[in-house]
């Protein structure tokens, strides 16, 4: 009887997963899609926002040029929010009602969600150092902070290719 009783609760236990697991794992997928390029874009801002304090000590008048040189860390934290959003969006998940889907089909969302947590995560500190050393460009030679700016686009470059990779792998799940 009581082998009975243990078969029926993982029986139970089995479909209770096979019916939000697939779910689950989607909604891991995008909510990594959505924190861990903000926990990098915060990082990376901190970083660039260091070294702007200490230039801003000595010379406030460089405040707008360092105020773009700090925020430009910020925008792999814009793209994994839309990453996020196109995901719950394809899900189904704005309709109002839960979608059933498979473990397999969850699967692939979460897959198709990580490059751009793991790229916008990487990629927004390396590009926070970058934009450190871009200020630290524009304390020393003014004139030159825009090689500076151009360092900076090449780390989000990389990050657009995360961005890009996410979306079309969310765009092919069937």
């Amino acid at each position: 009887m009581e082998e009975m009783t243990q078969l029926i609760e993982m029986q139970q236990a089995i479909g209770f997963l096979g019916t939000i697991g697939g779910l689950a794992l989607a909604l891991l997928g995008a909510g990594l899609a959505a924190v861990l390029p903000g926990i990098g874009s915060a990082k990376g801002t901190g970083i660039a926002g260091e070294a702007g304090t200490g230039l801003l000590c000595q010379d406030p008048s460089k405040f707008g040029k360092v105020m773009i040189l700090q925020v430009i860390p910020g925008t792999q934290g814009l793209y994994g929010l839309v990453v996020w959003f196109f995901a719950i969006f394809s899900m189904g998940l704005l309709g109002g009602e839960l979608p059933q889907m498979t473990v397999a089909q969850g699967m692939q969302y979460l897959v198709a969600c990580l490059p751009m947590a793991l790229g916008g995560l990487f990629s927004a500190i390396a590009q926070g150092r970058v934009a450190a050393g871009s200020i630290n460009i524009l304390a020393k030679k003014p004139d030159d902070w825009s090689k500076g700016m151009v360092l900076c686009i090449t780390v989000e470059f990389y990050a657009i290719l995360s961005l890009l990779a996410s979306m079309l792998m969310i765009i092919n799940i069937s």
